[in-house]
């Protein structure tokens, strides 16, 4: 009896084990099937509205570029930007990532249909105008809003929706710059400041890649330039990358802290948004004449020549720097990393002789380097900088990117984007509270329990510091 009894308990098991699989194993093929074909649908209405709104920008730029001084109509573009932002669709403002973000932490990703024709529309007038603003994040705006609006049609719930969202930041990031793997890891890493949503991978690599391919039959050219005089590796060449890398993390810095600083001395400004644009532009036209011309709009052929080691002149990213973030403090819409490349490959290219490093290699690390620093993007930047750069130049991008990563501490161009982790043991955050970077109080907490705590004390002269974000102040309080 008991030896029966066994044997069927045994087939049982080995029944209830092959169910249990076979089960899994359907969920599972059903999963990647569904998911192909949502996120390749995504891909394709991002990459072919990626490579209309590509287009029509370079039409745009061509059309008023040959006249000279064109960006005189800069306070004009502005003007006109804010207007049709406050009265079709307020969401539309900014630089168009940031917003997104804000989407999917705070309404599972929805995202009003109307606001893809609003950002085409003013992003191509402030960049026409010469608005030092980017175009990546108007696609990754589109993108979502279309994502948002098929998640309604096909009546997905709430996690569904936010899953074909990422998908279309994916597909509108990988689009614009010709990087399908980098884009696409992208749309991943820039929600939450030090955690990768794998549950959300599959989907993002697909629509990322599809919409690549769509924008590139669609007839978008990219800008890849592999780099040739890449040392080889070597301690020294470690050393150096990391030393660069702390300029690029710097150089990140200043430009988060400058974007804050003059939003909020323009929204404390005693004026109607209207006219604060026309302000913001009629600061930055004078001081472009005068002294940078080059720094307003995309600026791409600044960057090429930075690539290609050509002399750039010293105050270019600090002009950079200026004029981006009176742009978007004005009102103009656009996006935030090309702005970001800019200042790295300048900002490479100027420190060159400081750090021991062909200029034109130090100005492709910086292009990545100071966007894994400013959008806490390490992974996504290191990968995009081997995809436009080759593979040669992948161990010095990664290091020079990781510590620019560090470097830039608990800050980001997106306010909305969730911390979830500390940069350090000694930085003391709240990341169950789920808060944006915007919200986020730091504290700073100095142990001299050990060596290396008692170093970190007396190099912090045991100061205990609060910083809070979105122009609530800093307070210092001695120990």
């Amino acid at each position: 009896m008991n030896s029966n009894n066994t044997t069927k308990n045994t087939k049982n098991k080995k029944v209830t084990w092959a169910k249990t699989h076979l089960f899994e194993e359907s969920i599972l093929f059903i999963s990647v099937i569904k998911w192909s074909v949502l996120a390749s649908g995504i891909g394709i209405l991002a990459g072919g509205a990626t490579a209309l709104f590509l287009q029509t920008l370079d039409f745009s730029i061509k059309f008023i570029s040959p006249y000279n001084y064109f960006y005189l109509l800069l306070p004009l573009g502005l003007l006109l930007c804010i207007i049709i932002s406050i009265y079709l669709a307020p969401e539309s403002e900014g630089h168009g990532t940031e917003k997104v973000i804000e989407a999917v932490h705070e309404r599972s990703g929805r995202i009003p249909l109307k606001i893809a024709p609003i950002k085409f529309v003013i992003t191509i007038i402030t960049l026409a105008t010469g608005g030092s603003v980017g175009k990546e994040g108007p696609c990754a705006q589109i993108g979502g809003a279309l994502a948002s609006s098929t998640s309604t049609l096909l009546r997905l719930n709430d996690r569904e929706r936010r899953t074909l969202v990422i998908c279309g930041i994916s597909a509108g990031f990988a689009a614009v710059f010709g990087t399908p793997v980098g884009g696409s890891i992208f749309a991943l890493e820039v929600l939450v400041l030090g955690k990768m949503l794998y549950d959300v991978l599959f989907p993002s690599f697909i629509s990322g890649i599809v919409g690549y391919l769509v924008a590139r039959n669609l007839g978008i050219v990219y800008f890849h330039h592999t780099v040739d005089l890449i040392p080889k590796l070597s301690a020294s060449m470690l050393v150096k990358s990391i030393f660069a890398g702390i300029i690029f993390g710097l150089t990140a810095y200043l430009l988060i802290e400058t974007m804050e600083f003059i939003s909020r001395r323009l929204k404390g400004l005693r004026f109607s948004k209207p006219v604060v644009a026309l302000i913001a532009g009629f600061i930055i036209v004078p001081l472009a004449l005068l002294f940078s011309p080059e720094s307003i709009g995309l600026g791409t052929e600044t960057m090429t020549a930075a690539i290609k080691g050509e002399e750039i002149s010293l105050l270019t990213p600090l002009w950079k720097i200026l004029f981006t973030s009176l742009t978007l403090g004005g009102g103009g819409s656009g996006g935030i990393v090309t702005p970001l490349f800019y200042l790295g490959s300048t900002t490479g290219n100027i420190i060159s002789g400081l750090v021991g490093i062909n200029s034109g290699t130090l100005a492709a690390m910086g292009m990545v380097a100071v966007l894994a620093g400013a959008a806490n993007t390490p992974i996504a930047a290191s990968i995009m900088g081997i995809e436009m750069f080759g593979p040669d130049i992948g161990p010095y991008v990664a290091i020079s990117c990781i510590t620019s990563f560090l470097i830039v501490g608990h800050r980001s161009v997106y306010g909305s984007q969730v911390i979830s982790l500390s940069k350090s043991a000694t930085i003391k955050v709240h990341p169950e509270k789920g808060r944006g970077v915007a919200e986020e109080e730091v504290e700073f907490v100095i142990r001299a329990k050990s060596i290396v705590g008692l170093i970190k004390f007396l190099w912090l002269k045991g100061v205990r510091y609060k910083r809070k974000r979105a122009g609530k102040g800093e307070e210092r309080d001695e120990e």
